[in-house]
């Protein structure tokens, strides 16, 4: 059984949500701020065990505050009742294998990010009215994504052939002479933090599309940060990503070693290796507003993402093919009218 946790309000027992402006958690009702160890020095509401369906149907937990039952799917660990608006966080969701090692906190609140998508959208101008209605900026949510996170120190080595030329004109003759140098270069080369999304039902665009964090921001986990925003759990692991990362990381040192050779007219590489030491994967959840639409007729999902932590924009934008229609007109018609003048005048 999971547990569903609510953190309370020592003073008044209303919900606690973490404000990103200001890095505490904050009581709507009494107005009353804690930091991060006055929280967790308090209380939060002892937790209840949830009613679980298993097999991928959805999963019913009964809210602390209210009594209600929340509904979510497999992988949510924090959201909100329904009913009394309270966030919850189901603890069992993230604990054991699944327990996040980091977490980056928001670092801006919803009314930037709105700001930020009112800004983005006045530079848009084909898209549908109802992509920027109030009622669907009221919907852009905080979610802290799952990402598996691949560090390693690289070990390489590169030994080439470099040749240097020098030309020269004497008479009416021109010469050419090649020097070519055995080069090596060795280098250890330390890797932080490579990310990957790992939540299946999430668009890799969406969520890779806000990249990069500053991960040496990052904190160790705590669950208080979760609450007020929604967070998903990962549901893929470390062994669907290595071999990509690791070529990645590879090709990376490979180039880097490569491009260090300068100052010859042409390098051939020999012979290169690349060891990765220390490998190490951990987990992290990192915070993004998003704001999806779906456009029922076409069965397309569009969304807009911001970096909750750096206001870096991602988006995949509907056209309004009307707009689009109007704006030919608007161009071509007087250049076809006046065609049509000039050839009756001529």
């Amino acid at each position: 059984m999971s547990e569903i946790i609510s953190y309370k309000c020592p003073n008044c027992g209303g919900p606690l949500i973490f404000d990103p402006k200001k890095q505490k958690y904050a009581c709507e009702y009494c107005l009353s701020e804690f930091n991060q160890k006055e929280t967790e020095s308090g209380e939060p509401q002892e937790p209840e065990a949830g009613k679980k369906k298993e097999g991928g149907e959805p999963v019913l937990y009964t809210c602390p505050s209210c009594g209600a039952e929340i509904v979510t799917d497999e992988t949510t660990a924090a959201t909100f009742c329904y009913y009394c608006h309270n966030p919850v966080i189901l603890s069992g969701r993230l604990s054991g294998e699944f327990h996040p090692d980091y977490v980056i906190p928001f670092a801006m609140e919803k009314k930037r990010a709105v700001e930020i998508f009112e800004q983005w959208m006045k530079k848009k101008r084909f898209v549908p009215k109802a992509f920027y209605s109030e009622d669907q900026i009221e919907k852009i949510s905080g979610v802290y994504f799952p990402y598996m996170l691949y560090s390693c120190r690289a070990e390489g080595s590169l030994d080439a052939k470099a040749d240097r030329l020098r030309v020269w004109v004497s008479g009416d003759r021109r010469y050419t002479e090649t020097q070519t140098y055995d080069v090596r270069r060795e280098g250890t080369m330390p890797v932080k933090f490579v990310p990957r999304n790992a939540l299946k039902k999430s668009n890799r665009e969406l969520v890779e599309g806000v990249l990069p964090f500053e991960t040496e921001k990052m904190k160790p986990f705590t669950m208080g940060f979760l609450s007020g925003f929604v967070a998903e759990r990962r549901d893929m692991g470390e062994q669907e990503f290595s071999e990509e990362v690791k070529s990645e990381v590879r090709h990376f040192a490979e180039e880097s070693l490569k491009s260090s050779i300068t100052s010859y007219d042409s390098v051939r590489v020999q012979n290169q290796t690349v060891h990765l030491e220390e490998e190490k994967w951990e987990y992290a959840l990192l915070p993004v507003w998003t704001l999806t639409y779906h456009d029922g007729a076409k069965d397309q999902m569009y969304y807009f993402t911001v970096n909750g932590q750096t206001g870096k924009v991602c988006g995949k934008l509907p056209v309004d093919r009307n707009k689009l229609m109007l704006l030919f007109l608007e161009i071509f018609l007087p250049v076809f009218f006046a065609m049509l003048i000039v050839g009756y005048l001529i």
